[in-house]
């Protein structure tokens, strides 16, 4: 059974006992997360989502928080004065073992989704149950209204 699951903004197929390395995941070492972006479980019985598989989740096992090999940019304008320029940069990534594939049943599970960590960040600030809080106005409407008043 494989299934294809969407996280990082990647699309991944993947089977039990795959290892992967996605976008840095809000988990530590050792813990189990679970994918729920299901976009296709295959197998003798295909289910294509339109656009997730409703109950469908792929858990994992974080092994580590790892960086990616290094990325060089590097700039170099032929005229005007001949300007070089050299940037490097190293992706955070997460390493995770698919330990299982469900085809449904994934609410009643009990292991943490896995979130980014923009996710998680958003989702700490927040109170749980809590409505988002309005957006407050701009200076510059603040000021019209005093001055209309």
């Amino acid at each position: 059974m494989f299934a294809v699951l969407k996280t990082g903004g990647k699309q991944y197929r993947v089977e039990a006992g795959d290892v992967l390395r996605v976008e840095k995941l809000a988990a530590e070492a050792g813990q189990k997360v679970q994918f729920n972006d299901i976009l296709m479980v295959g197998g003798e019985a295909p289910v294509v989502g339109a656009p997730l598989v409703a109950g469908a989740a792929v858990q994992a096992e974080v092994i580590d928080q790892i960086k990616g090999e290094k990325v060089i940019h590097f700039v170099k304008r032929r005229r005007k004065h001949s300007s070089q320029r050299t940037k490097g940069h190293r992706q955070h990534l997460t390493l995770v073992r698919v330990t299982d594939i469900l085809a449904s049943g994934a609410e009643g599970t009990g292991v943490a989704a896995a979130t980014g960590t923009v996710a998680a960040r958003r989702a700490a600030h927040e109170a749980p149950g809590a409505a988002p809080a309005p957006a407050e106005k701009p200076k510059r409407v603040r000021k019209a209204a005093a001055a209309q008043e």
